[in-house]
């Protein structure tokens, strides 16, 4: 009994850590090390973010741009400034979330690919 545990401590010790190179060259590993393809890149103001988050949001482009004027203002607008605007419940908390997703980085609203006249 002790022989087999004294081959499996020595067997555990023997094993190669494995490089970046040898996990990228690994198929089906090299996932987790690739980065993901960049979307179309956009400048990001006020309406091009409504129009991102959509679900009527977007009717109160022209109310925020001429109270908050700055999309990085919109950024950091709290709920109770919304609120007197007369931004609806729902609308106020999905502009809130996607901000916050922006901040964070995990949303950016998509460009519209041009379209041929």
């Amino acid at each position: 009994m002790a022989m087999a545990w004294r081959q499996i401590i020595t067997n555990t010790k023997r094993t190669v850590p494995i490089t970046t190179q040898q996990a990228i060259s690994t198929p089906g590993f090299s996932r987790f090390f690739s980065k993901s393809s960049p979307r179309y890149l956009v400048k990001v103001g006020i309406p091009e973010f409504l129009n991102g988050i959509g679900k009527g949001v977007e009717a109160h482009v022209a109310k925020l741009e001429s109270e908050i004027g700055d999309f990085h203002k919109l950024l950091v607008t709290r709920t109770l400034k919304l609120k007197k605007l007369g931004i609806p419940c729902q609308q106020r908390k999905l502009i809130l979330k996607y901000a916050h997703k922006y901040r964070v980085g995990l949303w950016r609203p998509r460009a519209e690919p041009v379209k041929a006249k």
